[in-house]
């Protein structure tokens, strides 16, 4: 009988099943969708059977990393939105969680995801969260007394989006994000 490195079994199938998505996740980010589940269990430190355990194929395991990694970006956008103190300072925190989550590779494992066939798990999810998170920057912008803020939130992603690029290029998201606050005439830049 296998070893429980948890007080219970319930907490040991929930750290093993996290220690698998996290894995995925990093293989992910590191080669995009060449990984094999033999390659995930062995970051996860797991027998390669251990996977089946939870996953009965590589794309429902994909399934699984998407629903775990598109609700935690929108989170932490969400959260940094609700934090700013002021509604200039919403744009900006949308802005810059964005730019943190590229420059911590959040993107480039959302990017590699995207390039899986069939991936209609994906599109709905990210259709979902760029809604959710676009809530509270037209409220921002509402705030700011931008007419037809709802659309004007679309072009900020916009420009938010073409500043991720940026940081996926090598440049500091700080940097960039001087940049944002300039085009976006929000805030001055530093």
């Amino acid at each position: 009988m296998p070893k429980i490195d948890a007080p219970t079994v319930a907490e040991h199938r929930a750290a093993q099943l996290r220690a698998l998505l996290d894995a995925a996740r990093e293989l992910i980010g590191a080669e995009g969708g060449t990984f094999t589940l033999a390659a995930v269990a062995a970051r996860a430190g797991l027998a390669r059977s251990s996977v089946y355990q939870y996953f009965r194929s590589r794309e429902e395991l994909v399934d699984a990393v998407v629903a775990d990694v598109v609700p935690r970006w929108s989170a932490r956008i969400t959260a940094a939105v609700a934090g700013a103190t002021s509604p200039s300072d919403a744009v900006v925190a949308y802005a810059r969680e964005n730019l943190l989550l590229v420059e911590e590779g959040e993107h480039a494992v959302v990017a590699a995801l995207r390039t899986e066939a069939g991936r209609e798990v994906l599109a709905q999810q990210s259709a979902e969260m760029h809604a959710t998170i676009l809530v509270p920057l037209a409220a921002a912008l509402s705030d700011l007394g931008v007419p037809d803020a709802t659309r004007a939130a679309e072009l900020v992603n916009a420009v938010v989006l073409a500043a991720a690029r940026q940081v996926e290029a090598g440049e500091d998201a700080d940097t960039v994000l001087e940049r944002v606050r300039a085009v976006l005439g929000c805030v001055p830049p530093a």
